[in-house]
């Protein structure tokens, strides 16, 4: 499955670095795991502790097919590609119930910066699950009038839209989403230490094989349009949490002498401009951090500071460009995940 173009879940496997083995494997002197492999379009990499040695695969492997027959707009017979070809009164499963309802809130909180429905803007762009048009104002406004996350609802568990022409997009929750089904799972098995990544959102619990937090490196934002560099811009520490990152430096496009960052305003419907390079969000759930990443990256530093600030539960670590161009790091005030 593809929430996305290929290259944008390349872009977002390499958000966040988590440096472990890239294959099924027993870590010596310990009962962990390592396995990794495509889902979505991206790579997913799941290390856990396997008290009998056991691989637990063919469990969430089961709900990656699950997840992708909601959620997927590559799926064409999938719940999200079903409406937006169209099909009225689509139902609905909880996977797509559980994204649409934590993308509602989040564009309750985030004022609309975060809004599923804004996926003909983002197509029209370049960025989304179809081919670039030729942009111009008028074009972006007559797409506008279809954005805006109170135009489809759900109503005795189908989905409806209000009007002819609004589509949604769930790449900015879904892998985040995915995450946390996976996660859950482990959890049921009876798991106790494990670090959930797909396409760079993860998901951990308890320590790593060392009986330490598990490292988490964020990448340098620095303009890669190859994705292919990883240098790491710091390590951040985390038990029992779930972390996401959104950022502009690698999907983008030039033309005509101008960059075209991947992150569209669904309030405008404009590709946005400022410093802010990368966003990390920090939550009890993979899903939230995700939705709140993307609408960090929509309204810009002070916004985002002032934003996250406001959750419960909730903090942010914003790498952004000063006056000078220089690199610069802020965080809200209860990060704490800088600590071994």
């Amino acid at each position: 499955m593809e929430f996305s173009k290929r290259k944008v879940f390349v872009l977002l496997s390499l958000a966040a670095v988590v440096i472990f083995l890239m294959f099924r494997v027993p870590e010596k002197g310990s009962s962990y795991l390592s396995e990794s492999g495509r889902v979505f379009g991206t790579f997913y990499k799941i290390k856990y502790e396997a008290k009998d040695g056991r691989s637990l695969a063919e469990h969430y492997k089961r709900l990656f097919l699950e997840v992708d027959s909601s959620l997927s707009t590559f799926n064409k017979e999938s719940i999200i590609s079903r409406f937006n070809s169209g099909e009225d009164s689509v139902l609905v499963d909880s996977h797509f119930r559980n994204v649409f309802e934590k993308g509602a809130a989040v564009s309750e909180i985030s004022g609309g910066a975060f809004d599923m429905t804004v996926a003909q803007v983002v197509n029209a762009w370049g960025f989304g699950f179809s081919k670039r048009d030729d942009v111009s104002d008028e074009l972006i406004d007559s797409l506008m009038r279809h954005v805006g996350y109170g135009k489809v609802r759900l109503v005795n568990g189908l989905l409806v839209r209000d009007e002819a022409g609004v589509m949604l997009d769930a790449s900015a929750i879904a892998k985040g989403y995915s995450v946390d089904v996976v996660a859950r799972c482990l959890d049921s098995l009876g798991v106790e230490n494990y670090m959930v990544e797909i396409g760079g959102e993860i998901s951990v619990k308890g320590v790593n094989h060392e009986g330490r937090p598990w490292g988490i490196g964020v990448t340098n934002p620095v303009d890669d349009s190859t994705m292919m560099r990883t240098e790491l811009y710091d390590v951040v520490y985390l038990q029992d949490k779930a972390m996401a990152t959104s950022g502009n430096y690698r999907q983008y496009y030039h033309k005509g002498g101008k960059k075209y960052s991947h992150t569209i305003d669904p309030r405008t419907g404009y590709p946005v401009e400022h410093n802010l390079l990368s966003a990390s969000v920090f939550a009890d759930d993979c899903m939230t951090a995700d939705a709140l990443a993307t609408a960090c990256m929509v309204v810009g530093l002070d916004s985002s500071m002032a934003m996250i600030e406001a959750i419960p539960d909730v903090e942010g670590f914003f790498i952004y460009a000063d006056s000078s161009g220089v690199f610069q790091t802020k965080t809200t005030s209860g990060f704490c995940y800088d600590k071994k």
